[in-house]
């Protein structure tokens, strides 16, 4: 056993967020350098992006859409 002892993985529910619909789009901020992905809210009267959270992987992803309880045909991708 380590000085910290060892992570446990927990089992994580995710508590459903709302949004404004009709003020924000769900966006996929994607880069074209490096192929970072940030998922967000796009205002789509001032065009400003909200960042939410990282996508680092598949993983990721199925939680942004089941935390804000998201279409995923509905997000679009922002470059």
């Amino acid at each position: 056993m380590g000085f910290f002892g060892s992570k446990k993985k927990t089992n994580r529910y995710v508590v459903r967020k709302s949004y404004d619909t009709e003020n924000l789009i769900p966006v996929i901020k994607c880069s074209t350098c490096n192929s970072d992905r940030v998922a967000g809210f796009k205002n789509i009267h001032t065009g400003k992006i909200e960042e939410v959270m990282f996508i680092a992987d598949d993983d990721d992803m199925a939680e942004f859409i089941q935390t804000y309880g998201l279409n995923p045909a509905e997000i679009k991708k922002v470059y």
